[in-house]
C-alpha cells in the first residue's frame, strides 16, 4: 500500500468556485440490458439498486461530455477559459491513447497555450486525484484550475457480462478551483494505492502489454473485466480504517461531517459502505440508482446534484471518497 498524505493545507486556501455536470440524454433501462446479460430486471435492482443509466451518443467521445460539464463549471465560477492555468481530466476511457482528453478539452474551450493540460489515470478515483493534484498546483497562488472527471464506459462493455454491463453508464463532472475567498474551501486531500490488486478491475488489451490483435478482439479483451465481489471485500477491509486515519490526521470527528459523497460503484454498495463508515450524522448522497456507475464522473456528478437540490449549506463539512481500479483510493474534505 502506498500513500500520499495531504493534511490541512498551508498557505492561502484553495476552493471550488463552480461545479457542473453532464449525463447523456439516452437512457438505458434494466429491460434493455437484462436479456443479453442473462438476468432479469428484478435481479439487477436486487443486486445493484440501479434502475437506469445513460449512454453517450455515437458521435460523443469522453472529451465532448467533459467539455459540456466544464462550460457549466466555468459559468458558475464567473471565469473564462483564458483565466485557467491548468486543466486536469480524470479518465480511463480517453478519446484515444494519445492525445490527452485534457488537451482536447482545453482546445475546445479555447484556453491559452499557457494553460497546462494533462490526464490522470486513477480509474474511478480520477476526479479526486485531479482535485488533489490541482490543489497542490494552486496553493500559494492566485491562479485557477479546471478539474474534470469523465468516462464513456458503455463503449467497453460486454453485453453478455452481467458483472459489468448492468453497472456502468456515461457522464462527466467538473469543478473550477481557485482562491477560496467565498467558502467552498478544500481542507484536506489524501491519495492511496494498492497495486497488488490491480487485476481486480481492468481492460486487459489495447496497451503496450497486449496491443490490439484479431485474438484480443475476438476474446473481448478490450472490454471491462472486473471481479466485483473481490473489490467489495477489499473496500470493506480497507476503506473504514483509511477514513478513520484521514479524519484523525485532520482533527475531524465523524459527527461533524454533514455530507458524504462516495463513488457510486452501485447503489447497494454505496448504502452498505456508507453504513460501515459510521457517518451517522451525514447525508449520504446517491446518483447510482438513476445514472449507474459513471466512473471518474460519479463523485462530481453526485456533488453537483446535491448542490442543485439545495442540500449543501454554507459551512457544511463535505467528505468525498472514491476508489477505483489499480486499486486507487482518494479522500477529500471540503468546507462548503
Amino acid at each position: 500500500m502506498t500513500t500520499n498524505h495531504g493534511t490541512r493545507q498551508a498557505g492561502p486556501a484553495v476552493g471550488i468556485l463552480g461545479i457542473g455536470s453532464y449525463v447523456p440524454t439516452h437512457v438505458i433501462t434494466n429491460k434493455e440490458v437484462a436479456g443479453p446479460a442473462g438476468v432479469t430486471e428484478e435481479w439487477i435492482v436486487r443486486a445493484t439498486g440501479i434502475h437506469t443509466r445513460r449512454r453517450a451518443a455515437p458521435d460523443q467521445a469522453t472529451s465532448d461530455l467533459a467539455a459540456i460539464a466544464a462550460r457549466q463549471a466555468l459559468g458558475r465560477s464567473g471565469l473564462r477559459a483564458a483565466d485557467l492555468s491548468l486543466v486536469v481530466v480524470g479518465t480511463t476511457t480517453p478519446d484515444e491513447l494519445v492525445s490527452a482528453v485534457a488537451c482536447r478539452v482545453a482546445d475546445e474551450l479555447k484556453c491559452s497555450v499557457d494553460t497546462a493540460a494533462f490526464d490522470v489515470s486513477a480509474a474511478c478515483s480520477g476526479f479526486l486525484t485531479g482535485i488533489a493534484t490541482a490543489e497542490k498546483f494552486l496553493r500559494g497562488t492566485d491562479e485557477h484550475a479546471l478539474v474534470i472527471g469523465a468516462d464513456v464506459y458503455t463503449r467497453f462493455l460486454d453485453p453478455a457480462d452481467r458483472r459489468t454491463v448492468v453497472l456502468w453508464g456515461d457522464g462527466a463532472g467538473a469543478a473550477v478551483l481557485g482562491p477560496a475567498a467565498h467558502g467552498h474551501e478544500i481542507l484536506a486531500t489524501k491519495l492511496l494505492s494498492d497495486g497488488s490488486r490491480a487485476d481486480l478491475a481492468t481492460i486487459p488489451a489495447g496497451g503496450s502489454r497486449s496491443p490490439a490483435t484479431h485474438e484480443t478482439v475476438e476474446t473481448m479483451a478490450h472490454h471491462v473485466h472486473m471481479d466485483g465481489r473481490a473489490i467489495s471485500r477489499a473496500l470493506i477491509e480497507w476503506v473504514p480504517g483509511m477514513l478513520d486515519e484521514f479524519l484523525k490526521e485532520n482533527d475531524v470527528d465523524k459527527s461533524d461531517v454533514a455530507h458524504a459523497v462516495l463513488h457510486q460503484g452501485n447503489a447497494k454498495l454505496v448504502a452498505h459502505l456508507g453504513g460501515m463508515l459510521g457517518l451517522d450524522n451525514a447525508h449520504l448522497h446517491a446518483t447510482a440508482p438513476v445514472y449507474g456507475n459513471t466512473g471518474s464522473a460519479s463523485v462530481p456528478v453526485t456533488l453537483h446534484q446535491a448542490e442543485r437540490e439545495g442540500a449543501l449549506k454554507p459551512g457544511d463539512l463535505v467528505l468525498m471518497v472514491a476508489y477505483g481500479g489499480g486499486m486507487t483510493y482518494a479522500f477529500t474534505l471540503l468546507r462548503w
